[in-house]
Protein backbone atom coordinates (compact mmCIF):
# COMPACT_ATOMS: atom_id res chain seq x y z
CA UNK A 1 0.00 0.00 0.00
CA UNK A 2 3.19 2.19 0.86
CA UNK A 3 4.61 1.68 -2.17
CA UNK A 4 1.63 2.33 -4.52
CA UNK A 5 1.53 5.50 -2.57
CA UNK A 6 4.86 6.32 -3.18
CA UNK A 7 4.34 6.17 -6.74
CA UNK A 8 1.30 7.82 -7.38
CA UNK A 9 3.18 10.83 -5.41
CA UNK A 10 6.24 10.39 -8.01
CA UNK A 11 4.00 10.41 -10.76
CA UNK A 12 1.65 12.80 -9.78
CA UNK A 13 5.19 15.38 -9.24
CA UNK A 14 6.31 14.65 -12.52
CA UNK A 15 2.96 15.91 -14.14
CA UNK A 16 3.07 19.01 -11.96
CA UNK A 17 6.99 19.58 -13.32
CA UNK A 18 5.90 18.50 -16.86
CA UNK A 19 2.92 21.35 -16.64
CA UNK A 20 5.39 23.49 -15.25
CA UNK A 21 8.11 23.53 -17.51
CA UNK A 22 5.74 23.60 -19.99
CA UNK A 23 4.11 26.99 -18.69
CA UNK A 24 8.30 28.13 -18.32
CA UNK A 25 8.81 27.46 -21.91
CA UNK A 26 5.85 29.39 -23.15
CA UNK A 27 6.76 31.67 -21.38
CA UNK A 28 10.52 32.37 -22.54
CA UNK A 29 9.24 31.93 -26.05
CA UNK A 30 6.50 34.57 -25.82
CA UNK A 31 9.65 36.93 -24.49
CA UNK A 32 11.67 35.64 -26.72
CA UNK A 33 9.01 36.81 -29.37
CA UNK A 34 8.29 40.13 -27.81
CA UNK A 35 12.01 41.03 -27.58
CA UNK A 36 12.48 40.38 -31.06
CA UNK A 37 9.33 41.94 -31.89
CA UNK A 38 10.39 45.55 -30.43
CA UNK A 39 13.77 45.18 -31.73
CA UNK A 40 12.29 44.94 -35.19
CA UNK A 41 10.16 48.03 -34.34
CA UNK A 42 12.57 50.13 -33.11
CA UNK A 43 14.62 49.41 -36.23
CA UNK A 44 11.57 50.20 -38.06
CA UNK A 45 11.21 53.47 -36.62
CA UNK A 46 14.81 54.37 -36.24
CA UNK A 47 14.84 53.87 -40.27
CA UNK A 48 11.85 55.94 -40.40
CA UNK A 49 13.40 58.70 -38.55
CA UNK A 50 16.90 58.46 -40.20
CA UNK A 51 15.50 58.61 -43.74
CA UNK A 52 13.29 61.30 -42.76
CA UNK A 53 15.73 63.42 -40.91
CA UNK A 54 18.18 62.93 -44.61
CA UNK A 55 14.77 64.11 -46.87
CA UNK A 56 15.03 67.28 -44.85
CA UNK A 57 18.65 67.96 -45.04
CA UNK A 58 18.49 67.46 -49.07
CA UNK A 59 15.54 69.87 -49.22
CA UNK A 60 17.76 72.38 -47.37
CA UNK A 61 20.83 72.15 -48.64
CA UNK A 62 22.08 74.79 -51.68
CA UNK A 63 19.88 75.30 -54.34
CA UNK A 64 22.75 75.06 -56.78
CA UNK A 65 23.09 70.85 -56.76
CA UNK A 66 26.44 69.21 -57.10
CA UNK A 67 26.71 67.24 -60.47
CA UNK A 68 25.12 63.70 -60.37
CA UNK A 69 27.34 60.62 -60.10
CA UNK A 70 29.76 63.47 -57.97
CA UNK A 71 32.28 62.59 -55.06
CA UNK A 72 30.15 62.64 -51.85
CA UNK A 73 30.84 65.98 -49.66
CA UNK A 74 30.21 64.05 -46.62
CA UNK A 75 32.28 65.24 -43.31
CA UNK A 76 35.57 62.64 -42.19
CA UNK A 77 34.42 63.21 -38.70
CA UNK A 78 31.60 60.67 -38.59
CA UNK A 79 30.69 58.69 -35.42
CA UNK A 80 29.46 55.38 -35.03
CA UNK A 81 25.92 55.26 -35.62
CA UNK A 82 25.82 58.46 -38.21
CA UNK A 83 23.66 58.91 -40.83
CA UNK A 84 25.64 58.26 -44.30
CA UNK A 85 23.00 58.74 -46.70
CA UNK A 86 20.87 55.60 -48.27
CA UNK A 87 21.49 53.04 -50.26
CA UNK A 88 18.55 52.07 -53.27
CA UNK A 89 18.48 48.94 -55.29
CA UNK A 90 14.83 49.42 -57.19
CA UNK A 91 14.83 45.73 -58.61
CA UNK A 92 15.11 43.92 -54.91
CA UNK A 93 13.17 46.29 -53.10
CA UNK A 94 15.75 47.70 -50.71
CA UNK A 95 15.51 50.95 -49.23
CA UNK A 96 17.88 51.52 -45.93
CA UNK A 97 19.66 54.41 -44.38
CA UNK A 98 23.64 53.81 -43.95
CA UNK A 99 24.95 54.68 -40.99
CA UNK A 100 28.83 54.96 -39.66
CA UNK A 101 30.56 51.30 -38.53
CA UNK A 102 29.37 47.87 -38.19
CA UNK A 103 28.83 47.58 -34.88
CA UNK A 104 25.93 44.88 -33.13
CA UNK A 105 23.86 47.69 -31.97
CA UNK A 106 24.49 50.03 -35.55
CA UNK A 107 23.77 46.80 -37.20
CA UNK A 108 20.44 46.09 -35.57
CA UNK A 109 19.23 49.54 -36.75
CA UNK A 110 20.76 49.88 -40.60
CA UNK A 111 23.40 48.92 -42.45
CA UNK A 112 26.63 50.37 -41.65
CA UNK A 113 29.56 51.55 -43.75
CA UNK A 114 32.66 49.36 -42.83
CA UNK A 115 35.85 51.90 -40.96
CA UNK A 116 38.63 51.83 -42.93
CA UNK A 117 37.45 51.53 -46.23
CA UNK A 118 36.44 55.29 -48.55
CA UNK A 119 33.01 56.66 -47.81
CA UNK A 120 30.49 55.77 -51.24
CA UNK A 121 31.04 58.09 -54.22
CA UNK A 122 34.31 58.25 -53.55
CA UNK A 123 37.27 56.59 -55.20
CA UNK A 124 38.62 53.62 -53.53
CA UNK A 125 36.28 50.55 -52.69
CA UNK A 126 33.74 51.32 -50.18
CA UNK A 127 32.23 48.70 -48.33
CA UNK A 128 28.60 48.24 -46.70
CA UNK A 129 27.47 45.52 -43.96
CA UNK A 130 24.43 44.46 -42.96
CA UNK A 131 22.16 41.47 -41.78
CA UNK A 132 20.72 38.95 -43.89
CA UNK A 133 17.57 38.32 -41.96
CA UNK A 134 17.04 41.97 -41.89
CA UNK A 135 18.29 45.42 -44.15
CA UNK A 136 20.20 42.59 -46.49
CA UNK A 137 17.70 39.86 -46.77
CA UNK A 138 16.49 40.71 -50.55
CA UNK A 139 20.54 40.67 -51.39
CA UNK A 140 19.66 36.55 -52.32
CA UNK A 141 17.64 37.78 -55.02
CA UNK A 142 20.55 40.45 -56.16
CA UNK A 143 21.73 39.90 -59.70
CA UNK A 144 25.00 40.84 -61.75
CA UNK A 145 23.73 43.83 -63.96
CA UNK A 146 21.47 45.26 -60.60
CA UNK A 147 21.35 49.14 -60.18
CA UNK A 148 22.76 50.41 -57.13
CA UNK A 149 21.95 53.72 -55.92
CA UNK A 150 23.85 55.35 -53.01
CA UNK A 151 21.93 59.14 -52.11
CA UNK A 152 23.46 61.61 -49.29
CA UNK A 153 22.78 65.35 -48.77
CA UNK A 154 25.14 66.62 -51.44
CA UNK A 155 25.10 63.82 -54.18
CA UNK A 156 23.37 60.68 -55.76
CA UNK A 157 26.36 57.90 -57.19
CA UNK A 158 24.68 55.16 -59.32
CA UNK A 159 26.59 51.54 -59.40
CA UNK A 160 26.21 48.41 -61.46
CA UNK A 161 26.82 45.07 -60.23
CA UNK A 162 29.39 43.04 -61.56
CA UNK A 163 30.02 39.55 -59.72
CA UNK A 164 28.61 38.16 -57.07
CA UNK A 165 30.46 35.40 -54.41
CA UNK A 166 30.21 32.85 -51.72
CA UNK A 167 33.22 33.55 -49.80
CA UNK A 168 35.36 32.57 -46.09
CA UNK A 169 34.34 35.28 -43.28
CA UNK A 170 38.13 35.53 -42.88
CA UNK A 171 38.61 36.30 -46.77
CA UNK A 172 39.09 40.06 -46.64
CA UNK A 173 40.73 40.27 -50.10
CA UNK A 174 37.05 41.85 -51.29
CA UNK A 175 38.08 45.05 -49.14
CA UNK A 176 41.44 45.53 -50.89
CA UNK A 177 41.53 49.33 -52.03
CA UNK A 178 41.11 50.17 -56.06
CA UNK A 179 42.10 53.31 -57.75
CA UNK A 180 38.34 53.50 -58.97
CA UNK A 181 34.97 53.91 -57.38
CA UNK A 182 33.65 50.59 -56.18
CA UNK A 183 31.16 49.24 -54.06
CA UNK A 184 31.34 46.10 -51.44
CA UNK A 185 28.01 44.82 -50.02
CA UNK A 186 28.66 41.88 -47.73
CA UNK A 187 26.09 40.00 -45.33
CA UNK A 188 26.15 36.66 -43.60
CA UNK A 189 25.48 33.94 -45.93
CA UNK A 190 23.48 31.32 -46.05
CA UNK A 191 20.48 33.72 -46.15
CA UNK A 192 18.38 30.82 -44.35
CA UNK A 193 20.93 28.98 -42.32
CA UNK A 194 19.72 28.92 -38.16
CA UNK A 195 22.42 30.59 -36.03
CA UNK A 196 25.58 31.76 -36.85
CA UNK A 197 25.99 31.94 -40.37
CA UNK A 198 29.27 30.02 -41.64
CA UNK A 199 30.19 32.28 -44.85
CA UNK A 200 29.75 35.50 -46.24
CA UNK A 201 27.09 36.82 -49.45
CA UNK A 202 29.49 39.27 -51.46
CA UNK A 203 28.23 41.88 -54.09
CA UNK A 204 30.60 43.63 -56.30
CA UNK A 205 29.80 47.16 -58.23
CA UNK A 206 31.55 49.27 -59.83
CA UNK A 207 30.31 53.24 -60.01
CA UNK A 208 28.63 54.42 -63.57
CA UNK A 209 30.14 57.46 -65.25
CA UNK A 210 27.56 60.13 -66.54
CA UNK A 211 26.95 59.63 -70.04
CA UNK A 212 27.86 63.06 -71.46
CA UNK A 213 24.62 65.74 -72.25
CA UNK A 214 23.48 64.89 -76.14
CA UNK A 215 25.37 67.42 -78.57
CA UNK A 216 22.49 69.02 -80.63
CA UNK A 217 22.93 69.08 -84.14
CA UNK A 218 23.94 72.05 -86.09
CA UNK A 219 22.23 73.58 -88.64
CA UNK A 220 23.98 74.16 -91.72
CA UNK A 221 25.59 77.23 -92.77
CA UNK A 222 23.78 77.24 -96.30
CA UNK A 223 19.82 77.42 -97.20
CA UNK A 224 18.57 73.96 -97.87
CA UNK A 225 17.98 72.97 -101.44
CA UNK A 226 13.80 73.67 -102.83
CA UNK A 227 12.55 70.55 -104.09
CA UNK A 228 11.94 71.19 -107.99
CA UNK A 229 8.29 72.56 -109.14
Amino acid sequence: MTATTDQQQFTQRGRHFLSFARYLFLITGLLALSYVGLTLLHARSYQQNALSTLDHQIQAAPSSPAPRNAALAIPPSLKEGDVVGRILIPRINVTVAILQGTTPQTLLLGVGHIDGTPLPGETGNSGIAGHRDTFFRNLRDLRSGDQIQIQTVSAISNYQVDWLQIIDPRDTAILTPSSGAELTLVTCYPFHYIGHAPERFVAHAHKLIPAPPATAALAPPWPRPQPAR
